[in-house]
């Protein structure tokens, strides 16, 4: 994982260069060596110097103060998650950076969301730590993305299942863009906790494994895990488009709850009864069991 001295230095240079003059209102003069604004542009943009800016692309300054960092954000384009980013990674002077962190235990649900998950049984759903760990599941999930109790613990993870388990890459329709969407987590989360052995070795073991991982991350993408649609091409059902929702409480949020929900009335809903009814009775195919009447309640919290 990138390290504290170098992140704010690798986040700047990757945002600079995805923008062209044109996108801040300044003229295209000349040709250049390299894709995206020059140094000097956005100091210019932002309203300091340019060697103090030079400075911050090496990691030297360690101590920009809010308003400056605000500047640069409004002068980078940067949207909410990226200018949350960006405060977080260069440290400014008076942010306490508390003592480092000894051996974690392991996250334990919050008696909540077991209570949750167990109350939706219609619905996939999931609590993921804030290292994309799965925690717990219900059944419904397990019929969507996968069979979790078969799993090894240790692999029980979004990220590691997105990249790492083939089968992924044919149950997810838009495989690159949740695979993007992961990558960028990762990174918000990196931001959050750069001292994090178990998040580094997490990394670390993508990069090396994954090709497709290791240049993502090289972008430096930010994006928080909220709410949107995914589709997939589920080997039983066939096609489903779902929405899916994160909720945290406000005084925990290392947990997420994950639901997925179709389209009431929808191909998308039908595709989900089915499968569910499939999982509630495995020993008949998909259309003898929704004939037998339908998904039971369950689940496996």
């Amino acid at each position: 994982m990138t390290t504290a001295t170098t992140a704010l230095g690798d986040f700047l240079r990757t945002r600079r260069a995805r923008l062209l003059p044109r996108d801040v209102g300044l003229p295209e003069l000349g040709r250049r060596r390299v894709a995206g604004l020059r140094r000097e542009e956005i100091a210019e943009l932002a309203g300091v110097s340019v060697d103090y800016y030079t400075r911050m692309e090496q990691g030297r300054v360690r101590n920009a103060s809010p308003a400056v960092l605000a500047a640069l954000a409004r002068a980078l384009r940067l949207d909410e998650d990226e200018t949350r980013h960006l405060h977080r990674i260069a440290r400014p002077a008076g942010t306490p950076r508390g003592p480092r962190r000894g051996a974690e235990r392991p996250q334990r649900v919050r008696p909540m969301l077991r209570t949750l998950l167990g109350s939706l049984p219609d619905l996939p759903a999931l609590v993921m730590g804030r290292r994309m760990e799965v925690l717990a599941w219900n059944e419904a999930a397990s019929a969507l993305l996968g069979d979790f109790d078969a799993m090894d613990p240790a692999e029980r993870n979004i990220a590691r299942i997105t990249f790492l388990r083939p089968e992924s890459r044919s149950l997810y329709a838009d495989w690159e863009a949740c695979a993007r969407e992961n990558v960028a987590y990762l990174s918000l989360e990196a931001g959050r906790h750069p001292d994090d052995p178990a998040l580094s070795a997490l990394v670390g073991e993508l990069a090396v494994k994954s090709r497709e991982f290791r240049g993502w991350w090289a972008e430096h993408p930010v994006q928080d895990k909220t709410s949107g649609v995914k589709r997939f091409q589920h080997p039983v059902v066939g096609g489903l488009e779902l929405t899916y929702e994160t909720l945290r409480a406000a005084d925990d949020p290392a947990q997420a709850l994950i639901t997925y929900a179709a389209e009431p009335g929808s191909p998308s809903e039908d595709a989900l009864r089915l499968m569910l009814a499939w999982t509630a009775s495995p020993a008949a195919g998909p259309e003898e069991a929704l004939r037998a009447g339908g998904p039971q309640p369950g689940g496996r919290p």
